[in-house]
């Protein structure tokens, strides 16, 4: 392709349908429709980058993606003409130009996560596909008391899913913190980095913190680098990559 310039989009999707971000052999990805979509824009492949791996049945509210498109292409008309070929789970929200160095994945210096909860003890249709339903109460004090001791530096190998090839296990989370709005409970953490499932294993963690049912402080299981002494990992419709900062 000649004569391009680099963009950064900013998209949100429903990860119900697809098996994560990145693109599979034999599976439907966001990566997939979107790289699909660009090309009956622009009657060329592009191929996209971005900010972050997703698995499935994971949604995202601000993920953020970089492409080399024609230059020619007016990039604050960009979110209109994507969307009109993109299907109706997954949407642009706005685009930018940017600089050929910027990098969708290796120039974020954090990155928040939340994840709901639906607390009630009868079920909600609606939240079938967008929250993790839990029916015991949820005490918040108590989950945010747990949560301020994951803030910070620290090895995370207890909140990792085991097996994860990963050069580090250590991390630093700049905020962690859990609100309720009615049946709904969010958890929110900040960090310059994610280990495999992390989020998902703090939620399951925190939860049991919740309830009074964690048995050890959070403190204690970071320090024991064992994975089985963290709570559950929450199932994933229940994560949205919330923010992403460069």
């Amino acid at each position: 392709m000649s004569d391009t310039k680099r963009v950064k989009l900013t998209i949100s999707y429903d990860g119900t349908r697809y098996h994560g971000f990145q693109i599979q052999n034999n599976a439907i990805t966001v990566q997939g429709e979107f790289e699909s979509s660009m090309s009956k824009l622009f009657g060329e492949e592009i191929s996209i980058t971005g900010c972050s791996r997703t698995d499935a049945g994971v949604h995202a509210q601000n993920f953020v993606l970089h492409a080399d498109i024609p230059a020619f292409f007016p990039t604050n008309k960009i979110h209109l003409a994507l969307n009109t070929f993109l299907p109706d789970d997954i949407c642009v929200l706005h685009g930018e130009d940017v600089d050929e160095s910027f990098h969708a994945r290796y120039s974020c210096v954090e990155k928040t996560y939340r994840y709901m909860i639906l607390n009630r003890v009868v079920r909600d249709p609606f939240y079938r596909t967008r929250a993790w339903h839990f029916p015991y109460h949820l005490d918040i004090e108590k989950m945010n008391l747990a949560a301020s001791d994951i803030i910070g530096e620290h090895d995370f190998s207890s909140f990792m899913a085991q097996g994860s090839p990963v050069s580090s296990t250590v991390r630093d989370v700049r905020a962690c913190s859990v609100e309720r709005d009615g049946d709904v409970v969010s958890v929110y953490i900040t960090a310059n980095g994610f280990l495999y499932n992390m989020v998902r294993i703090v939620t399951g963690t925190l939860a049991a913190a919740g309830t009074g049912k964690l048995t050890e402080s959070v403190r204690d299981i970071l320090l024991s680098c064992d994975r089985t002494r963290a709570g559950i990992t929450a199932p994933p419709q229940g994560l949205y990559l919330y923010e992403v900062k460069y």
